[in-house]
């Protein structure tokens, strides 16, 4: 499919000798701005890598440099902080950068998709390889995965501006935003399956500790089956190199998917208006209050499902005591979280994006409560997991749906000011690396405060204790200020059309305008 085809469509000779109407021109301009479901299919697909690579390593990164890596909490702290802090600064630099790109023939976001795509697959490989030495390792993985987060940065912040430029008619964004927020639910689900279920069938027993040792004339420690082949370390090591080889074949094919099933439209925005410098586009996005305060809902909501879901698998293996299960009830999560997106879809058409979000993120509190409160029971597991499933795919995915509408109001409360769409998503995305970085380094660096023993079949009760607060009582206190928060968020529903009408009007009044200007052309 062609791209980058914008202003060309005035050239074609049939019309130096019919003239086009006004009406005409409007309809054939609102057509042509119209998406087909191919192309909200291919441009949702663009999403996956994103939540795949996402998932796999906000669920498994943790637990892999602790029992894999076999490296000390505090330097797995360093690492998961560093990189989140690194990806702090590449977010609005490359942002930044974005909106001062040229337009190609390819379009002005495509370029960057494409061009990072292999480089990022490589750093995200090279991440799940444990290095053949020990005194560099720490520096081995601190590098590969801020290389990744870089390259992983020029694909998603020019992916997440992308929505304001596939079609200028917020119908059409909204609805290919909904195949989106499927797909990348879809793809959470896609990267737990497949990190969890090839590395679950090589999982390594555990190690037991003085108090492990089975007073029952049982030579077995505790962790050990006596049936079945012995799984050594060197094999829980392959299997994630597998589960990260699968997951670049499909970062690939997604990048080939939206290049070639998703055009860049030239004139779905209007004019950019001079290009500004860096901290001049930080003060103009942030100071737009609508967005200061969803940024902040979005921060701490974040941060507290962040919380969540770095410390779950560690949670349900070792306070839990499910160190063959914890992979399932990952998935169950996640599928639950796929089954409730067009629940959440109806809702939000029924009650409005703030209520939704409101309802979403309450909604999976109890749950949390539950799971650290009851005794060990595998089977209650599964069925609290599910249910909470369905409050984190609201939590996770509605607030990108409310973020055009902040756009939307800043374009009509700043007519003259075009091309910052970039800006805004990339402190979006910022902000949210920023949650998870911070929630992975305080977690982390609090169970190495606790005495986390890796692959122990046990812990101390310090450590069951500061698991518990990790998944429960810090995530819970960090959601209610985030939706506090949200309760003076400013954009209502009647807003949020009153904007829309208002920006239609600016539409057709410059379609009116540039129909006038060809009728002209075509006069003399």
């Amino acid at each position: 499919m062609a791209k980058g085809e914008g202003g060309e469509q005035y050239s074609n000779p049939s019309l130096l000798t019919k003239p086009v109407s006004s009406d005409g021109f409007t309809l054939a301009r609102k057509h042509e701005n119209r998406l087909s479901v191919c192309n909200k299919i291919c441009y949702a697909i663009g999403g996956a890598p994103y939540q795949i690579t996402g998932c796999a390593l906000g669920f498994f990164l943790q637990i892999y440099l602790l029992d894999v890596a076999q490296l000390d909490p505090f330097y797995a702290s360093i690492i998961l902080f560093g990189g989140r802090a690194w990806d702090a600064i590449t977010d609005p630099t490359v942002g930044f950068l974005v909106s001062r790109s040229p337009w190609t023939r390819f379009g002005r976001m495509l370029p960057w998709i494409v061009l990072s795509t292999p480089l990022a697959v490589i750093a995200y490989f090279l991440i799940w390889f444990v290095p053949p030495f020990e005194d560099g390792k720490v520096i081995w993985y601190l590098v590969f995965y801020c290389i990744f987060q870089t390259l992983q940065t020029c694909f998603h912040v020019p992916y997440s501006a992308l929505t304001m430029f596939i079609s200028s008619e917020q119908k059409e964004r909204d609805s290919a935003t909904a195949y989106r927020m499927t797909v990348e639910v879809m793809g959470t689900l896609l990267g737990t399956a497949i990190q969890g279920q090839i590395v679950g069938m090589a999982n390594a027993p555990c190690l037991p500790g003085p108090g492990d040792i089975d007073l029952s004339n049982s030579s077995l420690p505790v962790g050990l089956n006596a049936s079945g082949p012995v799984i050594s370390l060197d094999d829980t090591k392959v299997a994630y190199m597998i589960a990260s080889g699968v997951i670049c074949i499909i970062y690939v094919l997604c990048a080939i998917v939206l290049f070639f099933g998703v055009r860049e439209r030239k004139e779905s925005c209007r004019p950019r208006s001079q290009p500004m410098g860096f901290f001049q586009g930080i003060k103009l996005v942030m100071g737009h209050r609508p967005y200061a305060k969803l940024v902040m809902v979005f921060l701490f909501t974040s941060l507290g499902f962040m919380l969540l879901e770095g410390n779950f698998a560690l949670f349900c293996s070792s306070t839990l005591g499910f160190r063959n299960d914890f992979q399932n009830i990952l998935l169950v999560i996640m599928l639950s979280a796929t089954l409730a997106i067009p629940f959440w879809q109806w809702f939000l058409t029924r009650f409005g994006k703030k209520t939704a979000v409101c309802a979403g993120s309450l909604s999976v509190i109890p749950f949390m409560i539950l799971v650290v409160c009851m005794k060990s029971n595998l089977i209650v597991t599964y069925i609290v997991s599910f249910a909470a499933g369905v409050g984190v795919a609201a939590a996770f995915l509605l607030p990108w749906s409310m973020l055009p509408d902040v756009v939307d109001d800043f374009q009509v409360q700043n007519p003259d000011s075009t091309g910052h769409e970039a800006l805004f998503y990339s402190f979006y995305v910022f902000f949210t690396k920023f949650a998870s970085g911070v929630s992975l380094g305080i977690s982390t660096l609090s169970l190495d405060f606790a005495g986390y023993i890796s692959r122990g079949c046990s812990q101390p009760e310090e450590v069951d204790i500061t698991l518990k607060v990790l998944v429960s009582a810090a995530p819970i206190a960090l959601i209610l200020i985030g939706l506090i928060i949200l309760y003076s968020y400013p954009i209502t529903e009647e807003k949020r059309q009153g904007n829309r009408k208002l920006l239609q009007e600016q539409r057709d009044n410059e379609a009116d305008s540039e129909s006038d200007s060809t009728e002209l052309a075509l006069m003399i």
